[in-house]
């Protein structure tokens, strides 16, 4: 079955946008070969605004979410494979989803750990 993701980051965004809000995707930046200005990175993830105003060419596919912007007034070519998106909301409310890894899919790759138990999430206390 094809994941549902890329289907629920089109409706939400829609829907975003059919309100009059501004959509963000909240992305896990931890692949290297994923064009995004890593400059804007923190803590391994990143926030980008894909506004109708904020982007041009858009694509909202269902391997990969691509458009052209600037940043810091240049411009960039960005290219997000779908899985690693974690979240979609609007900026003004909040409102939006957040995603989970997939029954059967790799989840992203995170940096740290100890390197057991590879490509599986793990919970920790922090003090």
């Amino acid at each position: 079955m094809t994941s549902s993701r890329p289907y629920l980051i089109r409706a939400i965004y829609q829907w975003i946008v059919d309100n009059g809000l501004t959509p963000y995707i909240l992305v896990d930046a931890g692949d290297e070969a994923m064009v995004i200005p890593r400059q804007y990175v923190e803590d391994g993830k990143i926030v980008l605004n894909i506004a109708p105003m904020a982007v041009r060419n858009l694509t909202l596919g269902n391997d990969e979410i691509s458009f052209s912007a600037r940043f810091g007034g240049q411009p960039m070519e960005v290219a997000i494979p779908v899985h690693y998106v974690l979240a979609t909301y609007a900026r003004e409310n909040g409102q939006g989803m957040m995603f989970q890894d997939e029954e059967g899919k790799q989840p992203p790759p995170s940096s740290g750990g100890d390197g057991n138990d590879a490509g599986r999430p793990s919970l920790r206390v922090v003090k």
